[in-house]
């Protein structure tokens, strides 16, 4: 946008705003009838509305809430295929053999540039339309050099937040031979991906990925660049979580199974735990205790794993709620996790808080309140969106989720979604718009 936005009359500003000095977001903050200015591509002033000063253009936001843009820090979204009858067959009580996460790698191994893309954009859109302004992006579904590094560079056209996920689990082709995979992985394959990536990843756990081999997949990735984050203690008891307090890792995600140590190491660390509910919804696994580890001091995120096996979601209103009412969180807890906590887990700095200098993410609810997201589930309640300082309209988002060539990254730093398809901008007054191994046992549970 040109000029200066002000939208006045807001019910519940909810800031974060820094604490001191130090740049990012701060703890939970709201401001009641509230205002909030917007010049260019950041947040110029938050306040009182009867302090407002004057701008360009006028929005009335008339007692709804406004909340910065949620940040998601953990999705899986280039793949090809659905999983449909693993999920009701586990929801059954059942057993399912028809591949699991074998089933996406050969689906995705085989599908085109196109189509991987377009399911892409598809879920991108999805997050943008649920409020979801800035997403991390994974690999994982193709565990060749040339699917991996297809993976990535299609991720990094929507985000910048690409994490090279090469070991999710150990290809069928390479049997039971773990290592010469992590060489592989950790070799020709970063060599490959790395261009396109900021993180590297690694599922460790039981059936994927022991802690010598997460640290050799990690430590190469480091050494490469990029920053470490890990999939820890999802399907039991494990090393994960006490690997990425070891290495630094910006996140550990999961943390469903944690013992006193891990706990401890986490609250001890500048790790963030990152918590999926979602996978718990998908799989009927126990929840994460997120009230035990905020107990104890731990930076608490919550992302949606979108993925088609474990997590088919892209919606981060669902895992406010879930974390509500399944894990122990107040709402403020759930809201503070889902924007500011998720820039914690990427290591940003101007998202997933509203005050000056912040980039101008934000969501408006029809609803007063940020409490809504858990007191009505299931009903969608984000009324309109802004990301770098412009408005989201329902032709950007159906650009986007159609794959025009024209539409650019949500969450890339500082880059706008569209480039030739032009946001609906805000007319002045007070006018508000209408919104793996196949035969692994715990197989079923894995992405």
């Amino acid at each position: 946008m040109t000029g200066s936005l002000l939208i006045t009359r807001i019910g519940e500003l909810v800031t974060n705003a820094p604490a001191g000095e130090a740049p990012g977001p701060g703890p939970f903050a709201v401001l009641s009838d509230a205002a909030l200015v917007v010049e260019g591509d950041r947040v110029a002033w938050t306040g009182l509305s009867a302090r407002a000063p004057a701008a360009d253009e006028v929005l009335d936001a008339a007692g709804r809430a406004v909340l910065p843009g949620f940040v998601d820090s953990h999705a899986h979204l280039v793949f090809a295929g659905e999983r449909s009858g693993e999920f009701a067959a586990r929801m059954a009580g059942r057993p399912y053999a028809a591949g699991g996460i074998r089933s996406t790698v050969l689906a995705t191994r085989a599908a085109s540039d196109a189509s991987l893309r377009a399911g892409l954009h598809r879920l991108a859109g999805e997050m943008l339309r649920q409020g979801t302004t800035t997403f991390e992006c994974k690999s994982g579904y193709g565990l060749t050099v040339a699917d991996e590094a297809r993976s990535v560079a299609l991720a990094a056209e929507v985000t910048a937040e690409v994490t090279y996920l090469g070991a999710h689990v150990v290809p069928a082709e390479f049997g039971a031979d773990v290592s010469g995979y992590v060489e592989l992985v950790r070799g020709p394959m970063l060599e490959a991906c790395a261009p396109f990536s900021r993180w590297v990843d690694v599922f460790c756990e039981r059936g994927a990925f022991g802690a010598d081999e997460a640290r050799a997949v990690l430590t190469a990735g480091l050494g490469r660049g990029l920053m470490a984050r890990i999939h820890a203690n999802q399907l039991g008891p494990g090393p994960g979580v006490r690997l990425a307090v070891e290495l630094g890792a910006a996140s550990a995600d999961h943390c469903t199974f944690l013992s006193a140590a891990d706990v401890d190491a986490l609250a001890s660390s500048g790790t963030v735990a990152t918590l999926l509910p979602g996978a718990e919804f998908g799989t009927r696994q126990p929840y994460p205790d997120a009230r035990r580890l905020l107990s104890a001091g731990a930076v608490v995120a919550l992302a949606t794993d979108c993925n088609p096996g474990s997590s088919y979601t892209s919606s981060m209103p669902f895992c406010v709620a879930l974390a509500v009412r399944e894990m122990g969180m107040t709402t403020e807890e759930a809201v503070w996790a889902a924007t500011a906590g998720g820039a914690r887990a990427l290591c940003r700095t101007d998202v997933g808080y509203l005050a000056p200098g912040a980039r101008a993410d934000l969501i408006m609810l029809a609803a007063p309140a940020h409490a809504y997201l858990a007191y009505r589930p299931g009903v969608p309640l984000v009324h309109a969106v802004w990301q770098s300082g412009r408005r989201v309209s329902a032709e950007t988002w159906l650009a986007f989720a159609a794959g025009d060539s024209r539409v650019v990254a949500p969450g890339g730093h500082g880059g706008h979604i569209v480039e030739g398809l032009a946001f609906e901008l805000v007319a002045a007054g007070p006018r508000v718009a209408p919104g793996l191994p196949g035969d692994h046992p715990l197989e079923a549970l894995v992405k």
